[in-house]
């Protein structure tokens, strides 16, 4: 949330609320009256909340079998017509709030501007288990779009009563219900004035027809637009309470360190320092960043790390790794057919290995959090995409009950699936208790390079077999370390056998964009290529034959029309290739253009990329991502990669770790395919899945070499 005037007012109300503690609660009166009373009357829509969040999350709501479902606060009218919607989720970027918003105005009939949501306040909003996996807007959406159109139902009851006539002759409009009959007309704000009125959702309400939307599915301002690009907008960084002191924490050179003396005499002489000593863990407390860094440089420590792999060795570790587990846990994903007859029935057979670096996230905004204690109790302010999950974090942490942990999360300066866990908050929640106030801790970008997770490296086999007419016979994938996300592939092979590999890493992995998506289509998209070449056909020709899915088909057929891909022939300063692929529900192909210099380097001149999520909410918001996600997409293809040897990061520092610049910016293209007979799906990850297979194929089109690694061309083309 924002810690200006009007965000300070709203802070007062949510610990207000927190400290009423009615999100657990299982007695309905008592959470009604208590929202109702802190809100000033008005409509509350409250809503049966298990089997929403079990559908969502993957297990029941506070509790195992035969709990009471839980009853959770959605959306609050209050007597003036402003709206209040509470959700979990949490706006990192990616412009969910104006979508989200957009869907609850289209169901309500009211502007967006008379709506406002509350996001990731663990004391107001239902449990959520967290921002990711592309599901804010196939699941959250029509939660919201359900408990809004509950709300409008309730309210024309409300004018019926008020008016006694047949509800059946009227209608929301404008933030009104209106009797085109008796051209009467009352605003929402009137019917719930001075009353306690509560919609408890239990039949699901009928919901616009995407067809039908008059708000939803156009574009849409973002909502606070002007406060983000003049800088007023606010992040956990820019959070600041009484009293507050800034936080640093000592880290050792090298990963699986232990401490074996500190010596902090010199920083103990320091005025208003505070040294935190417990285990392995150091940090500093200052009355200002710059006094708590001069304190962290004073400390004396000694520390001893057992010997750690090196990245010269990493894939073949991985390899060993993923071969030598055990049978239970190499899990097979999917299979059909025999392999052994698919390959017997093939006139050409392929097998070939891919692999993916580590990479970091960089996030705009590196992990910031702020704690404070009030007796037992912890309220923290930190950017995350789990704030239920960061709760739990702090409760085990701390020993301390779910319900004394309070976590905001303000809006946060991107993610990317980084931001999972806890870490700097645990870090200000320990310095906070030790030194008796509130305490911020920011991470520096290097400590964001070194300490945060990775993106998981990994090495992918794929064997195949196909016959002289282009039909793929036979398909096995092996992914060792780099995921599961996407491995399956959507083309028809009747003999598949697909198997996911765990191997112990060397270094912390976790979330990133799209999982393991972008490299498991890497992968699959460079090999269908190579095939392919093998029987002599056209890169786009052969995926059609292979391929009946007609979502796919379709976003192939658009990146293709849209680039043009049959005008111009590759030649050997100039390629052209094409990828395609599905995941969490939506579909993408990516057609791109590559220039070929005189030493050897690579330039993406032009991407065109098709993409279909089903119904668009926000058409300008899906746009933005769409480039996002390419922009970013460069990094990974081109020469994004974390150097590491003997538990180091060797290039912890945006001088070393090469990032997408202006001046690699292509022409970018975007044809967005709105299905408004599908339900949307989520846009926030699929885009990006595949860009480096239609760079890689590219480039085989202009240099005949193939590449088969991420980064692919981190020092230019090999010779």
């Amino acid at each position: 949330m924002n810690v200006d005037e009007r965000g300070a007012e709203l802070l007062e109300d949510q610990e207000q609320l927190a400290t009423s503690r009615l999100k657990y609660s299982f007695n309905f009166e008592l959470q009604r009256r208590e929202f109702c009373k802190l809100l000033g009357g008005g409509l509350m829509v409250f809503l049966s909340a298990r089997d929403l969040v079990s559908q969502e999350s993957g297990r029941r709501f506070n509790g195992g079998q035969g709990a009471p479902p839980a009853i959770a606060a959605w959306l609050h009218i209050a007597e003036d017509g402003s709206i209040t919607v509470y959700t979990g989720k949490v706006e990192m970027g990616q412009n969910i709030r104006t979508s989200l918003t957009q869907q609850v105005s289209e169901e309500l009939r009211i502007p967006p501007a008379s709506i406002h949501l509350i996001m990731g306040d663990t004391a107001l909003v239902p449990y959520d288990m967290g921002t990711f996996g592309s599901r804010t807007t196939p699941t959250m959406g029509p939660q919201l779009r359900r408990v809004s159109a509950a709300a409008r139902e309730n309210l024309i009851d409300l004018a019926a009563q008020r008016w006694q006539v047949d509800r059946s002759n009227l209608l929301a409009k404008d933030g009104k219900v209106q009797d085109p009959q008796s051209r009467k007309s009352v605003t929402y704000g009137e019917l719930t004035k001075g009353q306690e009125l509560v919609k408890l959702v239990a039949d699901a309400p009928v919901l616009e027809s995407p067809a039908e939307w008059k708000i939803a599915g156009a574009s849409a301002s973002k909502v606070d637009g002007r406060a983000f690009v003049t800088g007023e907008h606010k992040y956990t960084s820019d959070v600041v309470r009484p009293g507050m002191l800034y936080g640093k924490v000592m880290r050792p050179a090298q990963f699986k360190a232990t401490l074996k003396s500190l010596d902090d005499g010199e920083a103990q002489k320091l005025p208003g320092i505070t040294v935190v000593h417990d285990g392995n863990f150091v940090g500093v407390t200052a009355s200002d960043s710059a006094g708590a860094t001069k304190a962290l440089q004073a400390l004396r420590a000694e520390w001893s790390a057992p010997q750690q792999t090196s990245e010269a060795t990493l894939f073949q570790d991985l390899k060993n790794a993923g071969t030598s587990a055990t049978g239970e846990s190499a899990e097979t994903i999917f299979q059909s057919g025999s392999m052994e007859q698919g390959l017997a029935a093939a006139d050409h057979r392929l097998s070939e290995t891919y692999s993916v670096a580590y990479i970091a996230h960089i996030p705009l905004e590196p992990r910031a959090a702020v704690a404070e204690w009030n007796d037992s109790r912890l309220t923290v302010w930190t950017g995350t995409q789990r704030p239920f999950g960061v709760r739990e974090e702090l409760s085990e942490a701390f020993r301390i009950p779910l319900e004394d942990v309070h976590v905001i999360v303000p809006d946060t300066g991107s993610a990317y699936g980084g931001k999972h866990t806890a870490d700097a908050a645990v870090e200000a929640a320990r310095l906070a208790k030790a030194a008796g106030k509130p305490v911020k801790v920011v991470w520096t970008r290097e400590e964001e390079f070194t300490w945060a997770y990775f993106r998981p490296a990994g090495v992918i086999e794929v064997k195949s077999g196909v016959r002289r007419d282009g039909t793929i016979t036979a398909w096995q994938c092996d992914n060792y370390n780099a995921g599961a996300a996407a491995i399956r592939t959507p083309y028809n092979i009747a003999n598949q056998r697909i198997t996911f590999h765990p191997a112990e890493a060397p270094l912390r992995q976790g979330s990133y964009r799209g999982l393991a998506g972008p490299a498991n289509h890497f992968a699959r998209e460079v090999h269908m290529d190579e095939l392919a070449h093998t029987v002599g056909m056209e890169s786009l020709e052969f995926r059609l034959k292979n391929v009946t899915d007609l979502r796919l088909r379709a976003v192939l057929q658009a990146a293709a029309e849209k680039f043009g891909w049959s005008r111009e022939k590759s030649s050997p300063s100039r390629g052209f290739g094409i990828a395609g692929g599905t995941e969490k529900g939506s579909y993408v192909a990516t057609c791109v253009e590559v220039a070929i210099g005189k030493h050897n380097d690579v330039h993406v001149v032009r991407v065109a990329e098709a993409f279909e999520c089903g119904a668009i909410v926000n058409p300008a918001g899906l746009q933005n991502q769409i480039v996002g996600s390419i922009i970013m997409g460069l990094g990974g293809a081109l020469f994004e990669a974390i150097h590491f040897d003997n538990g180091r990061i060797l290039n912890p520092r945006l001088s070393s770790y090469r990032v997408p610049r202006f001046s690699d910016m292509p022409q970018v293209d975007v044809e967005m395919l709105d299905r408004k007979d599908l339900p949307p799906a989520g846009a926030g990850e699929t885009p990006i899945m595949t860009l480096a297979p239609a760079i890689a194929n590219a480039i085989f089109a202009a240099t005949g070499k193939r590449l088969r690694a991420l980064p692919m061309v981190p020092q230019g083309l090999p010779r």
